[in-house]
């Protein structure tokens, strides 16, 4: 009898922490929105929507994967103000698709409330750019002229095979550097 109870209250255990576990887990989509920042985008960019891996070329698609799994192409979480709230960049194509032009987007939560603000926009293409995250760090341009001492992870905005803009927050303003042109 005892055998069994200890058996039983095993398994509820594991059927607990399994539940845990997969409650935790992260939604299958990579590209999805928090939904009070999903409303805020839709309002004020109608017709934008985030890039996704169906957007890039094929070339463009698998070097991003090689450098950033399954990552979302169009999306990255980034403590970019070093305030530790919630901050995601984001890259939104119009709906329309070809030889529009993409923006490169930070929203930054603010107690109940997103803040967005465009940092720039990638010029017309068949196909998207796509944003990550670096660490922290020394960061020198694609000319050898100026280099950004990052105290704080920056934003990478790229279209393979043309150009890579890096944006670093100052405490005061955004500052860019191209790595890549």
């Amino acid at each position: 009898m005892r055998l069994q109870r200890l058996a039983i209250t095993v398994t509820a255990l594991c059927l607990l922490v399994s539940v845990e576990v997969i409650s935790a887990a992260p939604p299958n989509d990579t590209c999805e929105l928090p939904q009070d920042l999903q409303r805020e985008i839709v309002s004020k960019y109608p017709g934008a929507r985030l890039v996704s891996l169906a957007d890039l070329e094929e070339d463009d698609r698998k070097f991003f994967q090689a450098d950033h799994k399954d990552s979302c192409p169009g999306l990255v979480g980034v403590d970019f103000y070093g305030d530790g709230k919630p901050t995601l960049a984001l890259v939104l194509i119009p709906k329309s698709g070809i030889n529009q032009p993409t923006e490169l987007i930070i929203a930054h939560q603010i107690g109940d409330s997103w803040r967005t603000t465009v940092l720039d926009t990638g010029g017309p293409s068949p196909y998207a750019p796509v944003v990550w995250s670096q660490p922290p760090g020394e960061y020198r341009d694609a000319y050898g002229k100026k280099t950004i001492r990052a105290t704080r992870p920056v934003i990478v905005f790229c279209k393979y095979e043309a150009w890579s803009i890096l944006y670093s927050w100052s405490g005061k303003d955004v500052t860019k550097i191209w790595i890549a042109d």
